[in-house]
């Protein structure tokens, strides 16, 4: 089973910026855990900041692998083409959000990629990511 995660702008900086909301591990930490527990499963990752490459990625990804897990962060909110780049490919999206985003200020109470993910999962922390795996693992 080969699956993705992709995550969006500012989530590079996990473990450093806004604690309180995020933690204090890194993702690359988090990620290295997951794959130990999951030896079995074919699990990479992809961090933009940058709104094009994040749609590049969907795309090069989206007719070969398994699942995609995407967390696009703030672009979650605005970016119109991330959420037709989600309906465009064949495999399936999880939309994830560290942060409970309806908890958020309104504006973060939009979702551009929801319309086209298989589901979504928020405001487990970095859970959110282990939930949307076994979204994939257990039918």
């Amino acid at each position: 089973m080969k699956i993705i995660i992709i995550n969006g702008p500012n989530l590079n900086l996990l473990g450093k910026r806004e604690t309180d909301i995020y933690g204090s591990l890194s993702f690359e930490e988090f990620f290295q855990k997951l794959k130990t527990e999951h030896p079995d499963i074919e699990l990479t990752y992809f961090q933009s900041n940058i709104e094009g490459e994040l749609i590049d990625k969907i795309q090069e990804v989206g007719f070969s692998h398994d699942g995609i897990i995407l967390n696009a962060a703030a672009y979650t909110h605005t970016s119109v083409g991330i959420g037709d780049a989600v309906k465009a490919v064949e495999t399936p999206v999880i939309e994830v959000h560290i942060s409970n985003t309806f908890a958020r200020e309104e504006f973060r109470h939009q979702s551009y990629i929801s319309e086209g993910a298989k589901g979504v999962i928020l405001g487990f922390g970095l859970k959110s990511y282990e939930l949307a795996l076994q979204s994939f693992i257990i039918p």
